[in-house]
């Protein structure tokens, strides 16, 4: 990787001494290959998309030390630039999901090594309505419900823990959410606990151990649990690859799509990328191989 310059973001959320020691691991590496690195900070909701809005434009490449919400902000502030830069990203929070699905270590010194060693690939993204996007997944039911009942005390105690628990939590109260969904044209109509829509395959830092699931592959995955249990939440996280196919036919209502409607009787909240802030109906529509990312050059 080598660049004439870089915007930096990083989270500011994290303590004083953690963000010294995080960005004396990740800076001087990444100056051996970049000329200019101009660093800033995220300092509210909604600074990082800001940035990259504002800033984006003027760089080469945007690298950004945060977790999923802050690389959920940065890519509604990129995606609509005229001219976009490539996106790099390091593991800065709970889960770090898409760093999982580039397959980007979660220690951080391993991972600016990758990245300033890594190679250019073309990722899909996906636009939600005029001017939402999202990398990794979309949900409804179960996934935003524990999202939006997880406080930030919890979250900040048990780490990427508290998701799986609010989440068992969750399956108690759970109602199923009468809905209609356009995938492509076909319509399915019916009742369901979760719809999880996925372009990436980790979610609250558990694989999603699917084959189907490819992130330049034009199509998103589209998952419809129809009744959820302890038993069904425990085998998605511990079946294998190929294992996991097969099991899609007995638990789960499964098909691929590119352009997809969802229609709710009544309004829910929507998760993407782990962030709560829409509500249904909701337009997906892929954007195939859209942005820029930088991944490892070797599979760990």
């Amino acid at each position: 990787m080598k660049y004439n310059s870089a915007l930096f973001i990083y989270n500011g959320n994290a303590g004083q001494k953690e963000s010294s020691q995080l960005l004396s691991i990740c800076l001087p590496v990444l100056a051996e290959s970049i000329d200019t690195i101009m660093v800033q900070k995220c300092l509210r909701p909604k600074h990082a998309k800001e940035l990259c809005e504002e800033l984006g434009g003027s760089f080469e490449i945007v690298i950004v030390l945060g977790g999923d919400g802050t690389i959920h902000e940065c890519i509604n502030g990129l995606a609509k630039l005229e001219k976009r830069p490539v996106l790099a990203i390091l593991p800065g929070g709970t889960c770090n999901d898409f760093t999982r699905v580039l397959n980007i270590s979660q220690n951080i010194q391993l991972a600016v090594e990758e990245i300033v060693n890594g190679k250019e690939e073309m990722v899909d993204l996906v636009q939600v309505g005029e001017d939402v996007y999202f990398l990794n997944f979309w949900g409804i039911g179960l996934v935003a419900e524990a999202a939006t009942s997880m406080s930030t005390e919890e979250k900040n105690k048990l780490g990427k823990a508290s998701y799986f628990l609010n989440a068992l939590r969750t399956i108690q109260s759970q109602k199923p959410i009468e809905m209609t969904i356009t995938t492509d044209g076909e319509n399915w109509s019916g009742e369901a606990v979760m719809v999880l829509i996925s372009n990436g395959n980790s979610i609250a830092s558990y694989n999603l151990p699917f084959s189907t699931i490819q992130w330049n592959d034009g199509l998103l995955d589209v998952f419809i649990i129809k009744n959820a249990n302890f038993k069904l939440m425990k085998g998605m996280i511990a079946l294998k690859n190929e294992n996991a196919d097969a099991a899609i036919k007995e638990e789960i209502l499964y098909f691929q799509g590119k352009d997809i409607q969802i229609e709710t009787k009544e309004e829910v909240a929507v998760d993407m990328d782990g962030e709560v802030y829409t509500q249904t109906p909701s337009t997906l529509k892929v954007l195939p191989r859209y942005i820029t990312m930088i991944v490892p050059t070797q599979n760990r």
